[in-house]
C-alpha cells in the first residue's frame, strides 16, 4: 500500500466486512448492497491513484453513508 488511498479503501473494506458479519441477518440480498459499496471504495482507490483525489473522496464518503444507512435499516 503506497498510498493514502489504498490505506483509506482498504480499512473501509475491512470495516464493510466486519459489519456485515457483525450487524446483518448475513441475507444474499444484503450481500449485494454491500457489494455496491466495496465496488465504491475499489473506483474511489483507483481514481485517488490516478490523481483525482476530490472525487475519490466523495465516493468513499458515499461508500461509507450508504454502508452504514444499509447497516442500520
Amino acid at each position: 500500500m503506497t498510498t493514502i488511498f489504498d490505506v483509506v479503501t482498504v480499512t473501509c473494506f475491512i470495516a464493510l466486512v466486519i459489519a456485515f458479519f457483525q450487524f446483518t441477518d448475513r441475507d444474499p440480498k444484503q450481500l449485494s448492497h454491500f457489494v455496491l459499496a466495496g465496488i465504491l471504495f475499489a473506483v474511489a482507490n483507483h481514481l485517488g491513484n490516478s490523481g483525482q483525489s476530490t472525487l475519490a473522496f466523495v465516493l468513499i464518503a458515499a461508500g461509507t453513508g450508504y454502508a452504514v444507512f444499509r447497516v442500520r435499516h
